[in-house]
């Protein structure tokens, strides 16, 4: 079999830039869908850059006294927990917004996005802005990927749970021995690597839930490992990039607003990095999709490749 339509990296990103140019009404829809999870973003955001910067200021001002610790100086470790007392209320109210509220915003857009995606990359007739909305709003599926997002996310947050306490473990090691870091250092890299694999295969669940009809939860999991497993390395490059842009954007804000402070521009610096954040997505779902179609060719090349062996024994 031919190898010429499997698709790369850049040749996914490229492809992926191609499909709003088919259908410029699309555009229109990606805006539309995306402005209640833009102005949400904001508001989180905000929030968030706030408990991030308050946590780095305790940390900061607290890296001697916490040195202190280990020459028994309660008194100013009793200092350190009340002032992360004041974060912990603001990261508890931030954790309830994103699980009922953010959460289903995006994955209303992320629905609507990949379901009209799709039928452009099908070739289907052009639909006009009108029709789009109707079936973003009616038509498209919301229930089967709402149980698969439920699925991934919980399976990413005992991952990120491990993550933090290796990373945790690795703050303390250094403190006291340095003998075991190494080890431990790399163990969280490794760790690491397979997070980003695997939250490959935990969104093409998604696509999948999305895409194709009785395919949700677990099932779509499995469905989605099964057809990636012929290009884990193509899944983890596009996770990989996708995340470097999310989480450089994150800190080049926050590198903003700690030398800035909170002035009476922090609203519109926000919007400028949810914007970017929010392109960013735009475009991952859509390679998202073209990653799930080339591991469907390739899957299929495998299979006839087995049978034509066969036949020709």
């Amino acid at each position: 079999m031919e190898n010429s339509s499997k698709l790369g990296f850049f040749q996914i990103i490229k492809e992926s830039l191609k499909i709003p140019l088919k259908n410029p009404n699309f555009i229109f829809l990606t805006f539309l869908t995306s402005f209640p999870l833009f102005c949400f973003l904001v508001f989180y955001e905000i929030i968030l850059h706030q408990i991030l910067i308050e946590s780095a200021t305790i940390l900061h001002s607290a890296s001697e006294p916490f040195l202190e610790f280990f020459g028994y100086d309660y008194e100013r470790l009793d200092e350190i927990g009340n002032l992360l007392g004041k974060v912990s209320p603001m990261a508890l109210f931030l954790g309830f917004l994103f699980t009922a509220t953010l959460h289903f915003l995006d994955l209303f857009n992320t629905t609507s996005i990949i379901d009209i995606a799709s039928k452009i990359v099908a070739g289907e007739k052009p639909m006009s802005l009108k029709l789009m909305i109707s079936r973003s709003i009616n038509k498209a599926r919301f229930k089967a990927p709402l149980i698969t997002s439920l699925c991934s996310l919980s399976l990413a947050a005992l991952l990120l749970l491990v993550l933090l306490s290796f990373a945790t473990y690795i703050c303390v090691t250094v403190l006291t021995s340095a003998f075991l870091v190494p080890m431990f250092v790399v163990l969280f890299m490794a760790l690491l690597a397979k997070y980003v694999e695997w939250s490959a295969v935990w969104n093409v669940g998604i696509v999948i839930s999305i895409v194709e009809d009785n395919r949700q939860g677990d099932v779509a999991l499995l469905v989605s490992s099964y057809l990636t497993r012929c290009n884990r390395g193509g899944g983890f490059l596009l996770m990989l990039g996708f995340l470097g842009w999310r989480f450089g954007l994150r800190f080049a804000f926050l590198y903003q607003r700690w030398n800035n402070g909170n002035g009476s521009s922090i609203v519109g610096i926000t919007a400028v990095h949810i914007g970017l954040v929010c392109l960013g997505n735009f475009l991952k779902w859509l390679a998202l999709m073209l990653y799930f179609h080339d591991c469907k060719k390739r899957r299929s090349y495998q299979i006839t490749d087995v049978e034509d062996s066969k036949i020709q024994k």
